[in-house]
């Protein structure tokens, strides 16, 4: 009863994590190509990554999952390049 508890428990956190944490294709392509390329990278390694975890039952120790958060903060830090390159060319105006 604890293990079918505990299995429904971390499905339904999963798809908390899952939905929190989906990266999405927001950075301008037509201002910063690579930035955008970069962002669509991940953005497609993240959609890989929940399929696995979904076709493996989540059985890859945490792993998979910390590979997310990982790509979430790579993402932020893309974003945060975008925003720093704008804000220059801003200033410079």
């Amino acid at each position: 009863m604890i293990r079918i508890f505990s299995a429904l428990l971390s499905g339904v956190l999963l798809s908390v994590v899952t939905l929190a944490q989906t990266p999405v294709v927001d950075i301008d392509a037509q201002k910063h190509p690579n930035l955008a390329a970069a962002q669509r990278h991940i953005v497609e390694a993240t959609q890989a990554l929940i399929k696995a975890q979904q076709e493996n039952k989540d059985d890859m120790q945490g792993h998979a999952e910390k590979a997310r958060q990982h790509l979430d903060q790579a993402n932020q830090e893309i974003k945060a390049a975008a925003a720093a390159a704008n804000a220059a060319v801003n200033h410079k105006k």
